[in-house]
């Protein structure tokens, strides 16, 4: 073909037309439209296109950077929106996480006093029936829940079922004035009956009048007849107060329970009560005894002290 003006025009718009498709091609990757083309192409060019591989590759290897590129950009914003719902789930984990250790907790309590029960959680405070110190738990008479059951949590006793629904059910409170528990002091065996005093602490009648207690010493629940309401052995509280003994029948103390009544979400239905008494296995170990730091006193002697002891009278 003779250099003309017409051929130098046909071979522009010829280059105009290849870098049109490579753009398209390269703007459609996997759904580009010459897809089938270039396919067919691939077919019947292909020993060929072995040949020339090594004079091509540096432009193969740049279109491919450039398709990359965009590819790896999806990707990175495919990783960061992930990132993003992963801190999102993380941080409302930090109460399932909570949760888990009070379930935990609470199974340990389970285990060592051979306690059959329910988990269940708090959602809701107070009830209709007029009770001060109530809750609502999510599990009912389908779930097995009858009335007078124990309710026990990781730190100990939380109260008693009063009402069942089919799937839900109120619990009144250890620390409801209308609340009374039989209790047994560790080691001792002294019994009495402990009574709610809303946010106070618990009021406990020993039966024994002149009953050696001090602050510190520790009470579980003695059970009832039948284990209803109460099953024994369930973590009461410790004694704070001791009221002095005036030779009366009975002695009273006041006891700080375990279980924090204003921070109640995961609790444990007893529905089987152990087979024999776990007396004091489920008390918490007893916090070892912080050592009392010893000061000592060191006197040095003045400077204006004289041989004798006795300070020189400044002129």
């Amino acid at each position: 073909m003779r250099d003309t003006r017409e051929s130098r025009l046909l071979l522009v718009l010829l280059i105009a037309i290849a870098f049109a498709l490579i753009t398209v091609d390269i703007r459609g990757g996997e759904d580009s439209p010459v897809d089938g083309a270039r396919q067919a192409a691939a077919t019947v060019f292909g020993p060929i296109e072995d040949g020339v591989s090594a004079a091509v590759n540096p432009v193969g290897n740049a279109i491919s950077s450039i398709r990359d590129s965009g590819e790896r950009h999806d990707r990175l914003a495919a990783l960061e929106k992930e990132n993003a719902a992963l801190k999102a789930k993380l941080g409302s984990d930090d109460r399932n996480s909570s949760r888990l250790k009070q379930l935990t907790k609470m199974m340990g309590v389970a285990a060592e006093g051979q306690y059959g029960i329910k988990g269940a959680e708090v959602i809701a405070i107070g009830a209709a029936q007029g009770f001060s110190w109530t809750i609502t738990i999510d599990v009912g008479s389908n779930d097995g829940i009858k009335r007078d059951m124990t309710v026990l949590n990781g730190d100990g006793l939380v109260g008693r079922v009063t009402t069942v629904g089919p799937n839900t059910a109120t619990v009144l409170l250890a620390n409801d004035p209308d609340f009374t528990v039989g209790t047994r002091m560790e080691a001792g065996d002294e019994l009495g009956f402990a009574s709610g005093q809303g946010d106070r602490p618990l009021r406990v009648e020993l039966l024994n009048g002149k009953a050696e207690v001090k602050k510190g010493d520790r009470l579980v629940t003695f059970g009832s007849q039948a284990d209803k309401p109460f099953v024994p052995g369930v973590p009461v509280g410790v004694v704070s107060r001791v009221d002095p003994s005036g030779g009366g029948l009975t002695r009273t103390l006041y006891v700080t329970p375990y279980v924090s009544f204003t921070k109640l979400d995961v609790v444990g239905v007893v529905v089987e009560a152990p087979k024999k008494d776990p007396r004091d296995t489920v008390l918490p170990k007893k916090p070892k005894p912080t050592p009392t730091p010893t000061v000592t006193v060191t006197v040095t002697p003045s400077a204006n002290a004289n041989a004798d002891g006795q300070f020189e009278q400044e002129q």
